[in-house]
């Protein structure tokens, strides 16, 4: 099932004849509802006056919203819900509402693999800690494995195997040191799997409703996961019976469902954000609540979490950590004082947040449904960046080949690739 670039390019120019024949339908009603509900269908047949007013915003994302990606990938054929560049490679992974994935260049644009098999979007993408694998997850519940061949480049991989267990899959999330793959599903269960022989090592129960998140340690020592229903658990791989569980039992631990979770690089505390907006740090030793923090709006599903390194001193210290929510704010947080740093804005729902790597750790990338990502100074909370291209949410981004560069999935069916700093003149 080798494909290779070559291959592909047939598909690539069938696909995206297809795409931009829905995208002009799918934008046309998506921003006509956004930007302005008294102009329903039809806002290209308009008198000029009316495009004058309305038209220019309706249509602007072409002509008054500035597209400074570098590259683009249109070849889905509706809303890109994931996206995964590789550890080292200049390749991403997406998924989308269309069914499929695809391993695509992120110089050229070109497609590499059409990653085929399942029958309800896609909805995860993760590439192995080495880059050897990519993992697609779907609405579907399969979980299908792609391998690379050979060792002379990127450009042709295998299918390995598919994975069946969950019943939706809501998470995929790879082994920080090995090749092993964690799932979360729709129907409360958690899923462990060895590769490359696909062998299912854990199924954990414990759950009250969906698996919305989860990760293993940084140290790669444990797993910590939450649900629908508000319940934190905290696992050793090797044992189906949690170390501890936190719940809404617990009144200090209601958060009307827990939509996201990090662990800081030490492994010691994990952050949880809830569908409410509330967010709680967790001792991981002691399994205990140790602060609650504010400052997003309440009502609005905190959506994003990331620990960020302003020094560059590595793992050391509790840290400083950033929640996003859907009341467009980022804010970072100093967790050996529990304080607010700073608050950064977008103008809607924040729906992803990246931590660059070293030696620019201070960086931070969030996605927006305000259609742009921007790249902040989390040290000052100063802006250096806006990211604009996209005609529709932003629904997720990943950072590539050491942070240079973000690539974007969207709800307009694009894929995009952004520099993440603006290039400075020699």
């Amino acid at each position: 099932m080798a494909s290779g670039k070559a291959r592909a390019e047939d598909i690539d120019l069938e696909d995206e004849n297809n795409q931009e024949e829905l995208f002009i339908t799918e934008d046309d009603v998506l921003e006509e509802i956004e930007d302005d509900g008294d102009h329903p269908m039809g806002d290209d047949d308009d008198d000029d006056e009316a495009a004058d007013t309305v038209g220019d915003l309706a249509e602007g994302s072409s002509g008054h919203v500035e597209d400074i990606s570098v590259q683009h990938f249109s070849t889905h054929n509706a809303s890109v819900f994931a996206v995964a560049c590789h550890p080292t490679q200049p390749i991403a992974a997406s998924g989308g509402e269309d069914d499929l994935g695809y391993i695509w260049d992120i110089t050229d644009g070109e497609i590499l693999v059409k990653l085929t098999g399942h029958t309800d979007s896609v909805t995860s993408t993760a590439w192995s800690t080495d880059g050897e694998m990519i993992a697609t997850g779907g609405m579907d519940g399969k979980i299908r494995i792609w391998r690379r061949v050979g060792k002379e480049n990127y450009n042709t991989w295998e299918f390995l195997t598919e994975l069946q267990g969950p019943d939706e899959v809501m998470f995929l999330r790879w082994h920080p040191k090995g090749s092993v793959l964690l799932a979360g599903s729709n129907d409360s269960t958690l899923w462990l799997w060895q590769l490359p022989s696909g062998n299912t090592m854990q199924v954990f129960a414990g759950h009250m409703g969906p698996v919305n998140c989860g990760e293993f340690t940084p140290d790669g020592k444990r797993i910590i996961s939450a649900d629908q229903e508000g319940f934190l658990i905290f696992w050793d791989p090797r044992s189906p019976t949690p170390l501890f569980k936190l719940g809404p039992d617990d009144a200090r631990f209601s958060l009307d469902g827990i939509t996201s979770v990090a662990v800081n690089p030490s492994s010691t505390l994990a952050v949880v954000g809830g569908a409410a907006g509330g967010v709680r740090v967790v001792s991981l030793s002691k399994g205990e609540i140790v602060s609650t923090l504010g400052g997003h709006t309440e009502g609005e599903s905190i959506e994003a979490i990331v620990f960020i390194d302003l020094t560059g001193a590595g793992g050391s210290g509790s840290g400083v950590v950033v929640t996003g929510a859907t009341d467009g704010k980022a804010c970072i947080w100093d967790l050996s004082t529990m304080r607010l740093r700073s608050t950064l804005q977008h103008e809607d729902a924040i729906t992803t947040l990246l931590a660059h790597p070293a030696p620019k750790s201070y960086l931070l990338v969030s996605g927006s449904a305000d259609k742009t990502l921007r790249t902040w100074d989390a040290r000052t909370g100063k802006l250096l960046r806006t990211h604009t291209g996209h005609r529709a949410p932003v629904l997720g981004a990943s950072l590539g080949l050491d942070g240079s560069v973000v690539v974007s999935a969207g709800d307009d069916g694009h894929c995009m690739v952004f520099t993440t700093e603006a290039e400075e003149t020699e």
